[in-house]
């Protein structure tokens, strides 16, 4: 098995839709067993700061889509994946064991 890792940014959008939406939808498509959306409270990169403000308003908070599933499921989609995140993100893949 292996699992893949998109950082992105809450407001980071693609023709005007959620990044984090679309790329839902596209593991939705290829059948990939599940995902999670981590929310980060704070974080910086290479596009400057990600934060959460205290009062109820959330400003470009750091996301991380957390995928796992067989290799060649995921190769299929990466691709997709990679075109909507392009250079305003980070995609990251390693073999993990499962228990």
């Amino acid at each position: 098995m292996w699992s893949v890792a998109i950082r992105i940014k809450k407001n980071d959008t693609v023709k005007g839709k959620r990044v984090h939406i679309l790329i839902l939808d596209i593991l939705k498509k290829g059948k990939i067993s599940g995902a999670t959306i981590w929310t980060g409270t704070g974080g910086y990169g290479k596009r400057g700061e990600s934060n959460i403000h205290v009062e109820g308003i959330s400003v470009n908070m750091p996301l991380v889509i957390e995928v796992i599933d067989e290799l060649s499921k995921l190769e299929k989609i990466l691709p997709e994946i990679k075109e909507i995140v392009g250079d305003n993100g980070l995609i990251t893949m390693h073999e993990v064991g499962i228990i």
